[in-house]
């Protein structure tokens, strides 16, 4: 070691098994001042079947089921993940606000359903 720098270790071929490394593709792009990480196949797969899921014969939980090899529950699950990563509004904007929309509308009408059944809804007098 000459004046105190360490030598920089040399990865072995064996270091870059599929275990440790997810393979991902890295854009920079001149408009935006950081680094982009894209979409995985698999969600990216999502949302395109969101895109055009009834377009299907099938019904869609057996496609999830084929497709996906998930549970419909795992699907929905991971696709809620899927829309909050920046990278999916990338992908698909239309597909992701309207997911994130519809997500929003069933989200409100829950909180109005347990509200008029619990008796502390609006409108209600005494």
């Amino acid at each position: 070691m000459r004046g105190g720098r360490r030598p920089i270790p040399r990865l072995r071929p064996r270091d870059f098994s599929a275990e440790r490394f997810t393979p991902m593709l890295v854009i920079w792009r001149a408009d935006r001042p950081t680094c982009q990480v894209m979409l995985s196949e698999r969600h990216a797969a999502m949302l395109d079947f969101e895109r055009s899921w009834w377009t299907n014969d099938d019904p869609r939980d057996h496609v999830i089921r084929a497709r996906f090899q998930c549970s419909p529950d795992e699907y929905h699950a991971e696709l809620t993940t899927v829309l909050e990563d920046p990278a999916a509004l990338d992908h698909d904007p239309l597909v992701v606000r309207r997911l994130k929309r519809l997500r929003l509308r069933a989200r409100k009408l829950r909180l109005d359903e347990a509200a008029v059944s619990s008796g502390t809804g609006e409108g209600q007098h005494a």
